[in-house]
């Protein structure tokens, strides 16, 4: 897929939401692994690194500095989204290459934030998976 292409669609679907001219659902199709959520009557798009019931973080793309690292931002992003389980944060799978995208995280207070729509994970998430799989136990019961 041609990158100039998808910032150009995306910046365009984005413009058109806020305005209400467009749905987010053909925004959602075209950009599963981008997400919004809404703060204080302020909304941040991006990739979401962690949701749990504390906090949320996200890398926002309208703080990206360049179209350049847009570009790099939205081809990393799917890069993770179609070759990742989507269980493990971005910043965690691509550890190397998301370096230069700290300055873009955001951190809030999960209890004053909405998911608007998009993906979201947590690492509470994996953790209680593998908790509840180590925590199986066998017990033998003795014939009378």
């Amino acid at each position: 897929m041609d990158i100039n292409r998808l910032v150009g669609f995306a910046y365009f679907y984005l413009f058109e939401i806020v305005r209400g001219m467009k749905s987010v659902d053909e925004f959602k199709n075209q950009y599963p692994f981008l997400s919004c959520i809404r703060s204080n009557d302020i909304e941040y798009t991006g990739i979401i690194i962690n949701f749990d019931n504390t906090f949320a973080s996200i890398y926002d793309l309208s703080v990206i500095k360049s179209d350049n690292e847009r570009r790099l931002f939205l081809e990393l992003g799917e890069t993770w989204w179609w070759e990742s389980n989507r269980k493990i944060p971005i910043n965690i799978f691509l550890k190397q290459e998301m370096n230069i995208f700290k300055y873009s995280i955001k951190t809030f207070n999960s209890k004053d934030i909405v998911l608007v729509f998009g993906h979201q994970l947590s690492l509470n998430d994996l953790a209680e998976k593998r908790i509840k799989r180590k925590s199986i136990q066998l017990i033998r019961i003795p014939k009378v």
